[in-house]
Protein backbone atom coordinates (compact mmCIF):
# COMPACT_ATOMS: atom_id res chain seq x y z
CA UNK A 1 0.00 0.00 0.00
CA UNK A 2 1.35 3.40 -0.98
CA UNK A 3 2.08 5.82 1.80
CA UNK A 4 0.04 9.05 2.03
CA UNK A 5 3.19 11.02 1.24
CA UNK A 6 3.68 9.24 -2.13
CA UNK A 7 0.00 9.61 -2.99
CA UNK A 8 0.17 13.32 -2.20
CA UNK A 9 3.26 13.72 -4.41
CA UNK A 10 1.52 11.95 -7.30
CA UNK A 11 -1.58 14.10 -6.98
CA UNK A 12 0.54 17.27 -6.92
CA UNK A 13 2.40 16.24 -10.08
CA UNK A 14 -0.81 15.22 -11.82
CA UNK A 15 -2.49 18.55 -11.09
CA UNK A 16 0.54 20.47 -12.34
CA UNK A 17 0.71 18.47 -15.57
CA UNK A 18 4.12 16.95 -14.73
CA UNK A 19 3.04 13.42 -13.84
CA UNK A 20 3.77 11.81 -17.25
CA UNK A 21 7.33 13.16 -17.21
CA UNK A 22 7.85 12.09 -13.60
CA UNK A 23 6.50 8.59 -14.14
CA UNK A 24 8.58 7.99 -17.25
CA UNK A 25 11.76 9.17 -15.55
CA UNK A 26 12.29 11.96 -18.09
CA UNK A 27 13.42 15.46 -17.16
CA UNK A 28 10.88 18.14 -17.92
CA UNK A 29 12.24 20.69 -20.40
CA UNK A 30 10.96 23.97 -21.71
CA UNK A 31 9.70 23.94 -25.32
CA UNK A 32 12.54 24.25 -27.80
CA UNK A 33 13.01 27.48 -29.72
CA UNK A 34 14.09 27.44 -33.33
CA UNK A 35 17.75 27.08 -34.15
CA UNK A 36 19.86 30.14 -34.79
CA UNK A 37 23.33 30.67 -36.23
CA UNK A 38 26.31 31.79 -34.20
CA UNK A 39 26.84 35.55 -34.62
CA UNK A 40 29.75 36.37 -36.91
CA UNK A 41 32.91 37.43 -35.08
CA UNK A 42 35.50 37.29 -37.86
CA UNK A 43 37.09 39.90 -40.09
CA UNK A 44 34.52 42.68 -40.47
CA UNK A 45 36.01 44.01 -43.68
CA UNK A 46 34.61 40.94 -45.48
CA UNK A 47 31.23 42.70 -45.70
CA UNK A 48 32.68 45.44 -47.91
CA UNK A 49 33.26 43.19 -50.90
CA UNK A 50 33.38 44.94 -54.30
CA UNK A 51 30.05 45.00 -56.11
CA UNK A 52 27.92 44.22 -53.08
CA UNK A 53 26.04 47.49 -53.41
CA UNK A 54 24.85 46.50 -56.89
CA UNK A 55 24.11 42.87 -56.00
CA UNK A 56 21.86 43.90 -53.14
CA UNK A 57 20.42 46.89 -55.03
CA UNK A 58 20.75 48.73 -51.75
CA UNK A 59 19.49 52.04 -53.15
CA UNK A 60 16.24 50.32 -54.14
CA UNK A 61 16.06 48.80 -50.65
CA UNK A 62 16.42 52.25 -49.09
CA UNK A 63 13.74 53.64 -51.41
CA UNK A 64 11.26 50.95 -50.33
CA UNK A 65 12.00 51.64 -46.66
CA UNK A 66 11.39 55.34 -47.18
CA UNK A 67 14.89 56.58 -46.36
CA UNK A 68 15.08 60.29 -47.07
CA UNK A 69 16.66 63.41 -45.58
CA UNK A 70 15.53 63.94 -41.99
CA UNK A 71 14.60 60.31 -41.34
CA UNK A 72 15.98 58.24 -38.46
CA UNK A 73 17.14 54.74 -39.33
CA UNK A 74 18.22 51.71 -37.28
CA UNK A 75 20.73 49.20 -38.66
CA UNK A 76 20.23 46.16 -36.39
CA UNK A 77 23.14 43.75 -36.62
CA UNK A 78 25.24 46.49 -38.13
CA UNK A 79 28.46 44.46 -38.31
CA UNK A 80 31.03 46.52 -40.18
CA UNK A 81 28.64 49.43 -40.70
CA UNK A 82 28.33 48.68 -44.43
CA UNK A 83 24.67 49.69 -44.51
CA UNK A 84 25.05 52.22 -41.69
CA UNK A 85 27.29 54.57 -43.67
CA UNK A 86 25.11 54.37 -46.78
CA UNK A 87 22.01 55.13 -44.77
CA UNK A 88 23.79 57.99 -42.99
CA UNK A 89 24.56 59.66 -46.32
CA UNK A 90 20.99 59.12 -47.53
CA UNK A 91 19.22 60.73 -44.54
CA UNK A 92 21.35 63.89 -44.29
CA UNK A 93 20.67 66.61 -43.50
CA UNK A 94 18.71 66.19 -40.30
CA UNK A 95 18.49 62.40 -40.13
CA UNK A 96 20.33 59.95 -37.91
CA UNK A 97 21.38 56.31 -38.02
CA UNK A 98 21.47 54.03 -34.99
CA UNK A 99 24.02 51.26 -35.57
CA UNK A 100 23.06 48.38 -33.28
CA UNK A 101 25.13 45.27 -32.62
CA UNK A 102 25.73 42.85 -29.74
CA UNK A 103 29.44 42.58 -30.58
CA UNK A 104 31.56 45.27 -28.89
CA UNK A 105 34.18 44.91 -31.64
CA UNK A 106 31.58 45.88 -34.23
CA UNK A 107 30.64 48.94 -32.20
CA UNK A 108 34.27 50.08 -32.04
CA UNK A 109 34.76 49.34 -35.74
CA UNK A 110 31.75 51.46 -36.73
CA UNK A 111 32.77 54.32 -34.45
CA UNK A 112 36.18 54.41 -36.10
CA UNK A 113 34.64 54.15 -39.57
CA UNK A 114 32.17 56.98 -38.94
CA UNK A 115 35.00 59.21 -37.75
CA UNK A 116 37.18 58.32 -40.72
CA UNK A 117 34.36 58.95 -43.22
CA UNK A 118 33.33 62.12 -41.36
CA UNK A 119 29.76 60.96 -40.79
CA UNK A 120 28.55 62.70 -37.66
CA UNK A 121 24.98 61.45 -37.72
CA UNK A 122 25.79 57.89 -36.63
CA UNK A 123 25.11 56.71 -33.09
CA UNK A 124 26.28 53.25 -32.03
CA UNK A 125 24.30 51.11 -29.58
CA UNK A 126 25.50 47.91 -27.91
CA UNK A 127 22.23 46.00 -27.98
CA UNK A 128 21.04 42.73 -26.47
CA UNK A 129 19.92 39.52 -28.12
CA UNK A 130 16.32 40.31 -27.15
CA UNK A 131 16.31 44.12 -27.32
CA UNK A 132 18.05 46.62 -29.63
CA UNK A 133 17.82 49.28 -26.87
CA UNK A 134 16.77 51.99 -29.29
CA UNK A 135 15.27 55.26 -28.05
CA UNK A 136 11.49 55.31 -27.87
CA UNK A 137 9.41 56.70 -30.73
CA UNK A 138 12.44 57.87 -32.73
CA UNK A 139 12.86 55.40 -35.61
CA UNK A 140 11.32 55.73 -39.09
CA UNK A 141 12.94 52.69 -40.71
CA UNK A 142 14.86 49.58 -39.70
CA UNK A 143 16.98 47.14 -41.68
CA UNK A 144 18.24 43.74 -40.54
CA UNK A 145 20.64 42.76 -43.31
CA UNK A 146 21.84 39.14 -43.21
CA UNK A 147 21.23 39.22 -39.45
CA UNK A 148 17.82 37.79 -38.60
CA UNK A 149 19.02 34.16 -38.60
CA UNK A 150 21.50 35.06 -35.82
CA UNK A 151 18.93 36.61 -33.47
CA UNK A 152 18.43 34.22 -30.56
CA UNK A 153 15.11 35.71 -29.45
CA UNK A 154 13.56 37.15 -32.60
CA UNK A 155 9.94 37.47 -31.43
CA UNK A 156 10.95 39.20 -28.20
CA UNK A 157 13.31 41.53 -30.07
CA UNK A 158 10.62 42.48 -32.58
CA UNK A 159 8.18 43.15 -29.76
CA UNK A 160 10.69 45.35 -27.95
CA UNK A 161 11.45 47.15 -31.20
CA UNK A 162 7.85 48.37 -31.53
CA UNK A 163 8.24 51.01 -28.81
CA UNK A 164 11.03 52.66 -30.82
CA UNK A 165 9.04 53.01 -34.03
CA UNK A 166 7.31 56.15 -35.20
CA UNK A 167 3.89 55.98 -36.91
CA UNK A 168 4.32 54.64 -40.43
CA UNK A 169 7.71 53.08 -39.71
CA UNK A 170 8.88 50.15 -41.84
CA UNK A 171 11.08 47.22 -40.82
CA UNK A 172 13.10 45.47 -43.53
CA UNK A 173 14.57 41.97 -43.28
CA UNK A 174 16.99 40.65 -45.89
CA UNK A 175 18.03 37.03 -45.49
CA UNK A 176 18.31 33.67 -47.21
CA UNK A 177 16.28 30.49 -46.78
CA UNK A 178 17.79 27.99 -44.37
CA UNK A 179 17.21 25.95 -41.23
CA UNK A 180 18.28 28.65 -38.78
CA UNK A 181 21.73 27.30 -37.93
CA UNK A 182 23.19 27.38 -41.45
CA UNK A 183 23.21 31.18 -41.74
CA UNK A 184 19.72 31.33 -43.13
CA UNK A 185 16.09 31.04 -42.01
CA UNK A 186 13.08 30.23 -44.13
CA UNK A 187 10.94 33.13 -45.22
CA UNK A 188 7.83 31.42 -43.85
CA UNK A 189 9.41 31.29 -40.38
CA UNK A 190 10.15 35.02 -40.45
CA UNK A 191 6.57 35.78 -41.52
CA UNK A 192 5.20 33.60 -38.70
CA UNK A 193 7.44 35.19 -36.06
CA UNK A 194 6.71 38.70 -37.30
CA UNK A 195 2.98 38.03 -37.08
CA UNK A 196 3.39 36.67 -33.55
CA UNK A 197 5.32 39.82 -32.58
CA UNK A 198 2.58 42.09 -33.90
CA UNK A 199 3.65 42.94 -37.47
CA UNK A 200 2.07 42.65 -40.90
CA UNK A 201 4.13 41.84 -43.99
CA UNK A 202 3.47 44.74 -46.36
CA UNK A 203 6.08 43.91 -49.00
CA UNK A 204 7.85 40.80 -50.32
CA UNK A 205 10.69 41.11 -52.84
CA UNK A 206 13.28 38.81 -54.40
CA UNK A 207 15.51 41.26 -56.27
CA UNK A 208 18.27 41.25 -53.63
CA UNK A 209 21.25 39.03 -54.46
CA UNK A 210 24.62 38.42 -52.76
CA UNK A 211 23.46 34.92 -51.72
CA UNK A 212 20.23 36.40 -50.37
CA UNK A 213 16.78 35.01 -51.19
CA UNK A 214 14.26 37.53 -49.96
CA UNK A 215 13.57 41.02 -48.72
CA UNK A 216 10.53 41.44 -46.46
CA UNK A 217 9.05 44.74 -45.35
CA UNK A 218 7.08 44.72 -42.09
CA UNK A 219 4.75 47.25 -40.53
CA UNK A 220 3.51 47.19 -36.92
CA UNK A 221 -0.13 46.22 -36.52
CA UNK A 222 -2.35 48.85 -34.91
CA UNK A 223 -2.50 48.48 -31.14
Amino acid sequence: MRSPRIILLFLTLALSGLAPHYLSGRILQQPDTRKTSEPYTGDLSIFDSPGREDRLQINRVMDLLGLAPGKNVADIGAGSGWFTVRAARRVTPGGNVYAVDINPESIQYIQSRAQKEQLHNIQTILGREDNPLLPQSQVDAVLMLKTYHEIAKPVTLLRNLRASLRPGAKVGIIDRNGNGENHGVNRSVVVKEANEAGYDVVGTYDFVKDDMNYFLVLSPKPN
